[in-house]
């Protein structure tokens, strides 16, 4: 099948594109490469199959017209290509809502203009529900923890955008799912939960897991917003590529369809109070941060509830945590100079 990846020279996309031409497929990679780590990524994709292995469309998603003929022969369109940083998104709304907001619209036209019904993956995220203040949340001694919820946050859970970037994503989601319904595009949005794995170009802003190890490794200084207690489920990206693989397998399924897509309850870490000392074990030294106010948006605690994905799909998570971050650990001691600028 053609497979069209926006954002395909980004972190989950260029591991997406990996796996697809290592089984065969035809890809179109469509990115501006404005993100850092880009070029970095194609290189690595052409070292492995060969610089004509794969189509390159240098462009915007902003850009309508290119999108649309880029996608005009796609059996699959995967919509990953976005602003991604909620702070930068505070600081520029406008950028971000016209990546975000206004590009996912662009390839939602794309793939119903291209008259295929191609299947439609969009990687939204858990910030559409917003800080979630109505949840009783209990503080513990190195993490926070839902009352109510054990198995982690349902897709019925309301939504509420929360800063520009869960507005711009949270249009976006909406719209997908809002394609299904009014053009019977088989369209399934995944709430993403923090994805990590190699080939990810971590920032202060964004890619925490991916940061904080590319800092120690560097000896980078590392700040903690917030008192590093803050939970969340984490995800090794090669389970993520297998949802995506499972709802273009049960596309008549998952059409219309919204996942949370996350490590779950058997997967969660808080930033700094628990991974720290994870991550100083592999070091085999203590790391030094400075601590800083909460940032706007920033949730205490995030747990997919992904019962609906393995019930729908037969998805589950298969790389633990402890395993992940040593992969990715050991991908970034490999690769030191790719961070050493």
């Amino acid at each position: 099948m053609h497979y069209l990846v926006t954002g395909g020279a980004g972190f989950i996309g260029s591991n997406y594109v990996y796996r697809l031409l290592r089984r065969g497929e035809r890809v179109t990679i469509y990115d501006n490469l404005s993100r850092r780590g880009a070029s970095l990524n194609l290189a690595w994709l052409r070292s492995e199959f060969g610089a004509d292995s794969f189509a390159l469309q240098q462009h915007d998603v902003r850009d309508a017209a290119q999108l649309a003929a880029a996608a005009r022969d796609a059996d699959v369109i995967v919509h990953l290509a976005s602003q991604v940083a909620v702070t930068t998104s505070v600081t520029n709304p406008r950028e971000d809502f016209e990546i975000n907001a206004w590009g996912a619209f662009n390839a939602l036209e794309a793939a119903r203009l291209s008259g295929k019904q191609p299947v439609f993956l969009y990687a939204s995220t858990n910030k559409v529900y917003g800080g979630m203040e109505a949840l009783t949340i209990q503080e513990q001694e190195t993490h926070y923890a839902y009352r109510d919820y054990p198995q982690g946050i349902p897709e019925t859970y309301p939504l509420d955008f929360h800063s520009p970037y869960g507005c711009s994503k949270g249009a976006g989601d909406q719209y997908v799912r809002d394609y299904a319904r009014i053009y019977d595009l088989p369209t399934v949005v995944f709430r993403q939960s923090c994805i990590y794995g190699p080939h990810q170009f971590g920032m202060a802003d964004q890619g925490w897991v991916a940061w904080f190890i590319i800092a120690a490794v560097l000896g980078r200084p590392i700040t903690i917003y917030g008192d590093g207690k803050q939970i969340r489920d984490i995800l090794y990206v090669e389970d993520l590529l297998d949802a995506y693989d499972a709802a273009v397998t049960h596309s008549a399924q998952a059409a219309g369809q919204v996942y949370n897509i996350g490590g779950g309850p058997a997967n969660t870490l808080s930033i700094w109070r628990e991974f720290g000392p994870l991550l100083e074990e592999l070091l085999g030294r203590p790391i030094p941060v400075s601590q800083d106010g909460w940032r706007p948006g920033d949730q205490r605690i995030y747990i997919s509830d992904t019962r609906k994905a393995a019930r729908e799909l037969g998805w589950r998570p298969r790389v633990g945590i402890a395993e992940g971050i040593r992969r990715l650990y050991h991908w970034i001691i490999e690769n030191q100079a790719l961070f050493d600028v």
